[in-house]
């Protein structure tokens, strides 16, 4: 039997978020396919464990989870899965009463065709009925099964902030030691998952994909705000006071900024066209706040202070 999503990280359910998060970083420590080139099984287990990872991270998905309504790939359960589910023969022969049909439970059809599962259940007559489309449950068909893929791996790739803003290219080492550059999307942001097709294990049917999650991290000064990248920029009082052009930091590189005349702290200045790429290609901006850095100890500057009679009110509006 194979493991649920709790089992694959050694959990119970009803772990909490932050166990969940200590188990993945323990294990993908132990398993990432870097520190066991020789060992293909460990990349199998990277990829499980993080594939639970994944799911369990997402609130929603694993409330489905836990309630049953997805498996642990991810995917809606269907009805006829593991049985449909509801009568029980627990205590009593045949159904109990007052259950819909669709909650009868058949159990497990091993892989077998539908159409002699119901033949089984409900005589030759509705099982060649089945087959042939005429009647009993609306055509089930016998067929060929196509050979199976081989399993998709799970990935995720943590980034720098400045080349997510750029699209830059990110090499990344796949299970079986081979490396790829790969190619950033547009609207690429945290939980973005590109899929590598053909990158997965080995099956009869072919090879599984490969599915990478992208994390982007956090930069000492940068935010982003959807498309956008805020920063907080200081600048001199007399070059707010009298306008400067002043150099600014982006993801790309440097760019002159001009501060205009009589500049305030919290006053924003855009730079069009330095955020990060929407879906669609279009960029967003960067968003510059001015904070003023008034210097404690200048002995010029408190002279000038202690002599300098304007400035009014600046609360006034506050009704102080």
């Amino acid at each position: 039997m194979s493991l649920d999503l709790y089992q694959r990280l050694g959990l119970k359910r009803g772990a909490s978020e932050a166990e969940i998060k200590k188990a993945y970083r323990s294990l993908a420590k132990q398993l990432h396919p870097d520190r066991n080139k020789d060992n293909p099984n460990a990349a199998k287990r990277f990829g499980e464990i993080t594939h639970a990872y994944d799911l369990l991270s997402d609130k929603d998905k694993r409330a489905r989870y836990d309630r049953g309504e997805i498996d642990e790939d991810g995917n809606p359960k269907m009805p006829f899965g593991g049985g449909f589910g509801g009568y029980s023969n627990a205590g009593g022969s045949g159904p109990q009463p007052g259950a819909g049909f669709e909650n009868f439970n058949f159990g497990s059809t091993d892989g077998a065709d539908l159409g002699d599962l119901f033949e089984g259940l409900f005589g030759a007559a509705t099982g060649a009925r089945s087959r042939s489309g005429g009647g009993g449950f609306g055509g089930f068909r016998q067929r060929s099964k196509a050979p199976q893929e081989g399993a998709d791996i799970a990935y995720r790739l943590k980034i720098p902030f400045e080349d997510a803003v750029a699209m830059k290219p990110q090499r990344i080492t796949l299970g079986d030691g081979k490396t790829i550059d790969l190619k950033l999307p547009q609207g690429v942001e945290d939980g973005t998952r590109i899929r590598l097709a053909g990158k997965g294990e080995d099956g009869p049917g072919g090879r599984g994909d490969a599915m990478v999650t992208i994390e982007i991290a956090a930069h000492g000064f940068y935010t982003r705000d959807g498309t956008n990248i805020r920063l907080a920029l200081p600048v001199t009082l007399k070059e707010a006071v009298l306008g400067a052009k002043v150099k600014v930091p982006t993801p790309e590189g440097a760019v002159m900024l001009t501060i205009p005349k009589g500049t305030t702290s919290g006053k924003v200045l855009r730079l069009k066209g330095r955020g990060f790429a929407a879906k669609d290609g279009k960029r967003g901006d960067q968003l510059v706040t001015v904070e003023i850095d008034v210097p404690s100890d200048d002995p010029e500057l408190h002279r000038f202070a202690e002599g300098w009679s304007g400035g009014g009110n600046p609360r006034s509006n506050l009704g102080v």
